[in-house]
């Protein structure tokens, strides 16, 4: 699926404490987000998950919705809104089937920062599918919010924009997510001139401020700071923030306030204005994208690409191009990767096998101690098919192309070695008849691919009407053996193969052999 957004072209293969949920204060999903507009104290969650990436609140069945549910009939569900149709996201449209939303959505909220490459494109996909809503789907949009902030915690701003974009954002809740969207995407005008256009979302004290100095009305927002704050509406620090942002010559030489925690995009995007930008370095990793503008440093640029690309969030041409914009200014880290990325691209270019050979174990390197290693693969892969090489090199190559989208060309074109490289183009080309796995990993591995044998709950799930769910596990088994359970390897690439999707299977099961990624 390809979405264009922002000038690029993608290519898509904090938690709520429990006394506000009790209380009924507004929720988010996310502790991050900007207090932008007022929100309803009362928000009905309809007890679903608001927490990402937090455990269930009870392990007992008690807090489960009922087992009969019914859904709205008098129009299309939010919770049915996405970007991927089914004839390219390979997904069934019910691909849910007899789930419901709040077992759904707490699958969703896992953690799956260790997620392998191919694994990583796959939830993504299922965040940005057309699926047909649960069956309690109810036309809350549940679901869909649970999705969008899920696309936030990962970095996916754009996906998340366009996903936002595609349902509406005419509710205080999903407008405060695109609001800080487009705050961290350097389109902070739009947003404030979205929240003119909407007079029934009442802004905050400090995003009316902040977009009363956006729009050129200075004296109306000094005035409303001075007020607030006469009135006790907002705090001494923030006053004093807002003030500086209003003014910064009158603070010139005072200590600047301390930032808040958490940091919120509107925090962000005024320090940055008053000349005091907070580092992205221990942010959520969404706040990586407002790095990527060319108003940062080029080594923070770059440093941000690398973040957000290794979260599999934005395409392998940023980093290509960020990579090769100008001479590294020194040594160690980032500049080494990019020197290296500079001279194998050069040595490419020129067409000379040696020069190629020669470069491509330093750059193969500097990509694999920054985990990058498969979008450098989606950039170069093809081409190194192409380059008659030899010993070190061939090897690395040979790698390279199985993590490309050519591996079924690399393992053809490629005469294999030993038994681990027999095994590594068996797996590409789908055949494992008379081979050897190599390690324990490999056998793990080739269980799944010959007797595939799936985990008790994930058979359960997938033969309940639950295939949505059933593939979930089989993420969550497969980062398991990551971390050294090796059955968990076998089960959940033996899901991924009974549910149909083989080109996923085999892709985690070639990153698995050659990335290293073990616990």
């Amino acid at each position: 699926m390809r979405i264009k957004a922002a000038g690029l072209i993608f290519v898509l293969a904090g938690s709520v404490p429990a006394t506000a949920q009790e209380s009924g204060a507004p929720l988010s999903a996310i502790d991050w987000l900007s207090q932008s507009v007022a929100t309803p104290s009362s928000l009905d969650t309809g007890g679903f998950p608001v927490a990402i990436d937090e455990p269930p609140v009870t392990d007992e069945g008690g807090a489960l919705p009922e087992p009969v549910a019914t859904t709205s009939l008098d129009g299309p569900s939010p919770d049915a809104v996405g970007l991927i149709p089914p004839a390219i996201s390979g997904l069934p449209r019910d691909f849910w089937g007899a789930g419901l939303t709040r077992e759904i959505a707490e699958r969703l909220t896992v953690d799956r920062a260790g997620d392998l490459p191919a694994l990583r494109q796959l939830f993504l996909t299922i965040l940005l599918a057309e699926l047909s809503a649960p069956v309690d789907a109810g036309g809350r949009g549940d679901l869909l919010r649970v999705r969008i902030d899920k696309l936030l915690a990962l970095g996916a701003l754009e996906q998340a924009a366009a996903l936002i974009q595609a349902a509406g954002a005419d509710t205080p809740e999903m407008f405060r997510r695109a609001f800080d969207v487009a705050l961290l995407t350097g389109a902070e005008d739009r947003a404030c001139e979205a929240l003119a256009e909407k007079p029934h979302l009442a802004p905050t004290l400090p995003a009316r401020i902040f977009c009363l100095a956006r729009s050129g009305d200075w004296d109306t927002a000094a005035l409303t700071v001075h007020t607030s704050e006469a009135l006790g509406q907002i705090s001494a620090d923030q006053a004093t923030l807002l003030s500086r942002f209003l003014d910064p010559d009158l603070f010139e030489g005072d200590p600047v306030p301390p930032a808040p925690s958490p940091v919120t995009p509107l925090d962000w995007k005024i320090y940055e204005a008053i000349g005091e930008p907070l580092p992205t370095e221990g942010l959520p990793v969404a706040f990586s994208y407002a790095e990527i503008s060319p108003k940062a440093g080029w080594k923070a640029q770059i440093e941000a690409a690398e973040r957000l690309t290794r979260a599999g969030t934005i395409p392998p041409n940023v980093i290509l191009g960020l990579y090769t914009e100008r001479q590294p200014a020194a040594s160690g880290g980032v500049w080494d990767r990019a020197a290296a990325f500079q001279s194998f691209e050069a040595a490419l270019g020129s067409g000379d096998a040696d020069r190629i050979a020669k470069s491509l174990p330093v750059v193969w390197a500097r990509m694999q101690e920054a985990e990058l290693e498969v979008p450098f693969a989606v950039l170069f892969g093809k081409a190194l098919i192409e380059v008659p090489l030899t010993g070190e090199a061939a090897e690395i190559a040979f790698r390279i192309g199985l993590l490309s989208p050519y591996r079924d060309l690399a393992a053809r074109r490629y005469a294999p070695s030993d038994t681990t490289e027999a095994f590594l183009a068996g797996l590409a080309s789908g055949d494992l008849t008379g081979l050897v796995p190599p390690d324990s990993l490999g056998r793990a591995i080739a269980a799944a691919f010959r007797a595939p044998a799936p985990s008790t709950e994930a058979q359960m799930l997938l033969d309940g009407n639950r295939r949505g769910e059933a593939i979930l596990v089989a993420i969550e088994n497969i980062g398991r053996g990551v971390q050294g359970d090796l059955r968990g390897v076998t089960e959940g690439l033996s899901l991924l193969r009974l549910a149909g999707l083989e080109s996923v299977a085999q892709r985690t099961a070639l990153e698995l052999m050659i990335l290293e990624r073990r616990g």
